[in-house]
């Protein structure tokens, strides 16, 4: 996968032809990486710029952000388009000049694999290994159907493949009815945006006004609501035994009530250099239960290094959220994980269903029976609406939530 993602690198040297800039866009294209193209007085100018400073200085930004996003088009509908440069809102800042962390597949550390056919007390201790190391792990002859996998997944793609026109009906940033289709739910608070579009919709305790969603996955999401309520039930026992706590403590919690599902596109993208599919980032609930296809791009942080996770044929993966970390006072791991801009024709598709509690107005914080004299509460106690609001008055970007609520942060 390296090897393919760095052979698209010389990218940046194609240019967006002058007629697709001027006629087939549906908003203004005011920048390309390596030559900026602006109109003054109406007559075109070209001019060279650097691409890892601020693409467009003089741009009005925000206006370019609206015209893309009203264009309901989303990173597919540019890529059908024919585009050869992305956008200059696309573009993310170089890294620290540091040594690249290392992401080859193989590398000394590796996502834990679970076989759900073991014996309980084996996967027991396998999650919690897992769960108190990388935070992420992927389940291997678990109960769920590998139908119903390829379903919800081939549901997506389906969708995100349909013509514009077909798509555009449902391109809303409005959650009230339990679902909305676009470009990035950070579009207007990110530094950049990222090379996605997102079908997202409310599982539980409320299921979505089922006629907005749209019709190839209505189905198909009602079905997978049911098998992943099962997995995350069976999950988080498990978990809950890890730790030493009767098994339907998270429960008890509310922690399986709200779902939220995030079934992200990503295609194919003609300079996966320049920006990325998913910035690094912690999920901010319980628990999150993913499904992809078999193109690759998702990494998890271990130390200083970038992990593979190389998909498993009918693997369902797992990772821990960061109110887990706390209600567990820090003994499981809410990790970082990113997804790289796509290089390849194939589009990467995942569908991740998130747990959070649907107890919204209740006070949220390490488990009484997990604090002692020798392990203090390691966090303070928040109420969980005010956590989410925190959480998406920010970019998606970093690891900041249980820093902040840390009894040693003095913010």
């Amino acid at each position: 996968m390296t090897s393919s993602f760095y052979s698209l690198s010389s990218s940046h040297l194609q240019f967006l032809p002058l007629s697709l800039s001027l006629s087939t866009l549906p908003f203004r294209y005011s920048s390309i990486p390596t030559q900026k193209l602006h109109f003054c007085r109406k007559k075109l100018v070209t001019q060279m710029s650097n691409p890892t400073l601020n693409p467009n200085p003089n741009s009005d930004r925000l206006k370019e952000l609206k015209e893309f996003d009203e264009s309901k088009i989303g990173v597919k509908g540019l890529v059908d388009k024919g585009l050869t440069a992305i956008p200059s809102f696309f573009i993310h800042p170089l890294e620290p000049p540091n040594p690249e962390p290392k992401t080859r597949p193989g590398y000394k550390h590796s996502i834990p694999v679970v076989d759900f056919s073991a014996p309980r007390s084996t996967l027991v201790d396998q999650i919690h290994q897992a769960s108190t190391t990388l935070g992420f792990f992927q389940i291997i002859n678990h109960s769920v159907p590998v139908e119903a996998i390829n379903r919800i997944v081939g549901s997506i793609k389906t969708f995100n493949e349909h013509p514009d026109k077909v798509k555009m009906k449902y391109y809303s940033r409005d959650m009230s009815r339990g679902v909305g289709y676009s470009t990035n739910f950070d579009l207007y608070n990110s530094k950049a945006a990222s090379w996605r579009d997102t079908l997202q919709m409310r599982l539980g305790p409320t299921p979505p006004d089922w006629e907005h969603v749209p019709e190839v996955c209505r189905d198909a999401a009602i079905q997978w609501d049911k098998e992943v309520v099962k997995i995350g039930e069976e999950l988080m026992g498990l978990l809950c035994e890890g730790l030493g706590v009767k098994e339907d403590r998270l429960k008890e919690l509310s922690c399986l009530d709200a779902r939220i599902m995030a079934a992200h596109y990503y295609p194919y993208c003609p300079q996966p250099e320049l920006t990325k599919g998913l910035t690094p980032h912690t999920d901010p609930g319980v628990l999150t239960v993913l499904v992809q296809n078999e193109v690759t791009g998702l990494q998890v942080k271990f130390g200083d290094d970038w992990v593979d996770l190389e998909p498993i044929p009918g693997a369902i993966i797992i990772n821990i959220g960061d109110i887990l970390q706390i209600i567990s006072n820090d003994e499981y791991k809410s990790v970082e994980h990113k997804v790289l801009a796509n290089p390849f024709q194939e589009p990467r598709v995942s569908v991740a269903v998130f747990f959070n509690p649907s107890q919204r107005e209740n006070s949220f914080g390490p488990l009484p029976e997990l604090i002692s004299d020798e392990k203090p509460a390691v966090y303070r106690e928040f109420v969980f609406m005010d956590y989410m609001r925190r959480f998406f008055s920010k970019e998606l970007d970093g690891k900041t939530l249980t820093n902040y609520y840390r009894v040693s942060n003095q913010i």
